[in-house]
């Protein structure tokens, strides 16, 4: 029988064959890391984090506002796009893409993986 864990790394090396994603994790709504596929010298658990506390800042914002919960939050810089989801009511799916990634594809796969990461938490 497959662990809760094996199904998330499992998502995450899906998302990571894609080819345009240099690191991605599953966390806890709080920030604690359930899995992760991380380049040498990256911390999970810091990435994790503040993941969680940049989507729960935005989510915030955003029902101050009443525009309803944002279905992402997107952060471009020169090197890269950070894109973090929620993930159901517990858990949220991050993403760090190459700078020059379009992003279509990467986030109908994105989609699909917080259905696959709902189902099983």
């Amino acid at each position: 029988m497959t662990t809760t864990t094996e199904m998330l790394q499992e998502i995450l090396e899906n998302l990571k064959n894609l080819g345009s994603i240099e690191a991605c994790a599953i966390a806890s709504r709080d920030g604690l890391l359930m899995s992760s596929d991380m380049p040498e010298g990256i911390m999970g658990e810091t990435f994790a984090a503040m993941s969680a506390t940049m989507l729960g800042a935005a989510e915030t914002a955003a029902s101050e506002l009443n525009k309803g919960l944002p279905s992402r939050v997107i952060v471009e810089s020169k090197s890269g796009k950070l894109i973090c989801m929620g993930a159901g009511p517990k858990a949220l799916l991050v993403a760090m893409t190459e700078h020059d990634t379009g992003l279509g594809l990467i986030l109908l796969e994105l989609d699909k993986a917080v259905a696959s990461i709902k189902e099983i938490i």
